[in-house]
């Protein structure tokens, strides 16, 4: 008999239950949902890149609306609970909806601890929680104005450190004499302040705020010593309290948080509570890791398994800020009953220490080198007797033995039950078996199985380690490997610092990301091209000297030296002026060549160099733009004659893909983009190995997409089925927008789909229909600036650049 399970919050730590339980028990439980937030759920954890710019709220997103549709749960946004009728087993909102439960989760998470002082209530003054206190950071962020964030623990440091990012001038006021106290040894603390000064961000110790002062609005914090910091935004990250007063009201046992047993259950039978509102052994916790772990408790309880218990476990910490790396856990403290083995590499900026009691590890401090972080701990964990590596301790697992190993080999020594992802608590071993049982290749494939990785991402290089280790020669490393020579940087880390860091030219992304060339190369320079013309569409002047050969002449070069010219025709149709003008060109200019393509356009092929521009204008005398058939973008969209001609045809084929090429022209992309619509299954216009197709059928427009047919040959992947010509360009549209702003340069669609995931596209695409609204409305905003004819351009004297070899310029010569 089915249940009814209310769950009043929707954070991390219930969404990761609910994961579990539809596992588990997918059937046994109708699932309501009260979410004080207007929106679904999503990792908080990621708020900080939020907050700096390396990603955006679709990106963070875990469980978006189609989720809920397709488990059948019913989520109340923005209702927040106000009272629990134990008796009668209800709950109501404050939005007056009253729900009856068999059995309820309270999972109210916490709230920001807020400090006693005069002026706390200004305007300017706010707290560093959720994603409404992200939102108004950034709207204050346009200020480019000055900010104090009070408190230099995890959040703080977070918070100053996207602020800074965003352009604000930004102090630090921590009341202990050194940053992050509870996580980090004074040595460590030092380091890691003199990080943060380096990026801008004033530091002050030992600083007790007194009042925050202002008329009307902030204008500074007032320090007990008199001193006056001025401010236009002040952030509270000085702690956090577990939400426990709706559970108080309901006579629930509360202590400092919602007291539970081993079990996540409550003092009433049938309510258990979990995550930051949680009290269990008398410790509440704050990290990712235990609040995962209280949800697969809580999970296996409700599914019956009544054995399932939670065991305490110390959790690492890490700080998610670019460029800076430590890691600590256990107990660090000074004691007579304890001894300490420490490094330190004043120039690399590398403090290590390891505190041992009785010959064994009880904490662990690394800043600047973190990478035996998992080992640390994994000794830690076991209680392993470290006698006879005492001399090479310090120096990390690669060292055991007398002499360093690869670092490839202290990897793979790591016993199976080594944890690598502390957040989601994955172990090697269950890491390197799903790659082997699952036949996974590409990060994104293990994050979606593992989850290891998949929230802080801190983990990312030690899982790519594991599946370099357990796929051998047919791993493809190619998602951590150099754009090129001239920097250490991957695309993605490429394509997710320019957004973050406001860089919007070619010269700030080498000076910023540390070039280790003046001016690029071929092969980077085209792709710092593209990835600024599709993050500033409406700043970023397109580098026409970075784009190939092709693109700077509009033509394609042939053999010969001579250059094939595709006058665009939309969906393939044309008319007889339009074959009269061709043809007139054809005569005029001796083109020796006149063919149909693959993609029903006609080519003209051997035109002379010098001939180029007369050839552009007497064609676009005639209506006629460029094909753009050189182009990284939209080539041709293929259409057969569909129900207007054909007895077969179930929807007006030709109609739809004309509209879909006049709106989608002109778009850069990563790759070329060929795309079709077919008027029935019969499939005319080739659709199903295209980047992209539409195959009409009766009931709508069936989708396609990640075809190829080229050195590789690849069917389509199904997108979705869709009613009307309006959802088929929207869903289109988005789909090309989430592929240029994810995909790495000249990487084809059916490659991005691989490596990103079909299913995750089609969530993101086809279930989530506010990041598809989001895709498409960034799509539309960027045409406004793309829909240029650069024939006609140049014909007109607009576009002035001439057609000079990179070389000539002092850029390596960029070739197709």
């Amino acid at each position: 008999m089915t249940q009814k399970l209310v769950i009043i919050g929707n954070g991390m730590a219930p969404g990761r239950m609910l994961e579990h339980l539809l596992e588990k028990v997918p059937d046994r439980y109708e699932v309501t949902i009260f979410n004080a937030e207007p929106r679904v759920n999503y990792d908080r954890i990621m708020l900080s890149p939020v907050l700096s710019g390396e990603k955006d709220y679709e990106q963070i997103i875990i469980h978006g609306d189609g989720w809920y549709i397709k488990n059948n749960i019913t989520l109340y946004k923005g209702h927040k609970i106000v009272a629990i009728d134990r008796a009668a087993k209800t709950v109501t909102s404050d939005h007056g909806v009253t729900e009856s439960y068999d059995k309820l989760v309270i999972a109210t998470g916490s709230v920001p601890f807020i400090i006693p002082v005069p002026g706390n209530d200004l305007p300017g003054v706010l707290s560093y929680r959720d994603l409404d206190d992200v939102n108004a950071m950034l709207l204050a962020a346009q200020s480019r104005a000055k900010a104090v964030v009070i408190g230099g623990g995890l959040l703080g440091l977070e918070a100053a450190a996207g602020l800074s990012s965003r352009g604000m001038d930004v102090t630090v006021l921590h009341v202990m004499p050194t940053l992050m106290e509870r996580q980090l040894d004074p040595a460590a603390g030092y380091l890691l302040q003199k990080a943060v000064e380096e990026r801008g961000i004033k530091v002050i110790t030992k600083a007790n705020t007194k009042a925050i002062v202002g008329n009307g609005k902030v204008e500074g914090v007032e320090l007990a010593d008199g001193t006056i910091v001025p401010a236009t935004l002040v952030v509270m990250a000085v702690g956090i309290r577990p939400s426990a007063g709706l559970a108080k009201d309901a006579g629930l046992a509360v202590n400092r948080g919602i007291v539970v047993d081993a079990g996540m259950g409550t003092s009433d039978g049938d309510i258990y509570a979990l995550g930051e509102c949680a009290e269990v052994g008398g410790q509440v916790y704050g990290l990712v890791a235990p609040l995962y772990e209280m949800a697969r408790v809580a999970a296996a309880q409700l599914a019956g398994d009544t054995s399932a218990g939670f065991v305490h476990s110390d959790t690492p910490t890490k700080l998610k800020v670019t460029g800076i790396d430590l890691f600590s856990i256990g107990d660090f403290a000074d004691g007579d009953d304890r001894e300490e083995i420490v490094l330190r590499d004043a120039a690399a900026g590398v403090y290590k220490r390891v505190i041992l009691k009785d010959n064994r590890i009880i904490g662990t401090v690394l800043y600047g080198e973190t990478a035996d972080g998992a080992w640390f701990n994994d000794l830690k964990k076991k209680a392993t007797d470290i006698s006879e590596m005492r001399e090479t301790l310090i120096f990390g697992q690669a060292y055991q033995g007398g002499s360093p190993l690869d670092p490839m080999a202290a990897v793979a020594a790591l016993p199976d039950d080594a944890e690598i992802c502390g957040c989601n608590g994955v172990c090697k071993g269950k890491i390197t078996s799903t790659i082997t049982e699952k036949g996974l290749t590409s990060l994104d494939e293990v994050r979606a199985h593992t989850k290891a990785s998949a929230s802080c991402g801190s983990c990312t290089g030690l899982v790519e380690q594991l599946m370099s280790i357990t796929l051998g020669d047919s791993y493809n490393p190619a998602a951590v490997q150099p754009m090129c020579a001239c920097t250490e940087l991957g695309h993605d880390d490429v394509r997710r610092l320019i957004k973050a860091k406001g860089l919007k030219t070619i010269p700030a992304v080498m000076q910023e990301l540390e070039w280790k060339t003046s001016c690029g190369c071929a092969k980077c320079r085209p792709a710092l091209n593209y990835y600024l013309v599709c993050d500033w569409p409406d700043e970023y002047a397109d580098d026409y000297q970075s784009r190939f050969i092709n693109e700077r002449v509009h033509a394609n070069i042939q053999k010969d030296g001579t250059y094939s010219v595709v006058p665009r025709m939309w969906g393939g149709v044309t008319s007889s002026n339009e074959l009269r003008a061709i043809a007139d060109v054809v005569d005029k200019f001796e083109i020796p060549m006149v063919k149909v393509t693959g993609g029903q356009r006609i080519d003209l092929l051997g035109v002379q160099k010098e001939d180029l521009p007369a050839v552009w204008a007497d064609l676009g005398k005639a209506g006629f733009i460029s094909g753009q058939a050189y182009a990284k973008g939209l080539r041709t969209v293929k259409t057969c004659v569909g129900s207007d001609w054909c007895r077969f045809g179930t929807q007006d084929s030709t109609g739809l893909g004309i509209r879909i090429e006049k709106f989608m022209w002109g778009s850069w992309t990563p790759a070329k983009l060929k795309m079709a619509v077919s008027g029935c299954p019969r499939n005319c216009a080739e659709a199903t190995c295209k980047d992209i197709g539409v195959v009409c059928v009766d009931s709508g427009f069936e989708i396609h997409f990640a075809g190829a047919a080229g050195l590789d040959i690849k069917g389509t992947e199904v997108l979705g089925l869709v009613k009307t010509e309006d959802e088929a360009l929207e869903h289109i549209v988005a789909l090309t927008q989430m592929y240029r702003e994810q995909a790495r340069y000249l990487e084809r669609i059916y490659k991005w789909a691989k490596r990103i995931g079909l299913d995750e596209i089609r969530r993101q695409i086809m279930e989530d229909g506010e990041k598809r609204k989001a895709f498409y409305e960034r799509f539309v905003f960027s045409q406004k600036f793309a829909q240029v004819d650069p024939w006609s351009e140049r014909v007109s004297g607009k576009d002035k650049h001439e057609f000079k070899p990179m070389a000539t310029i002092g850029y390596p010569q960029a070739a197709e």
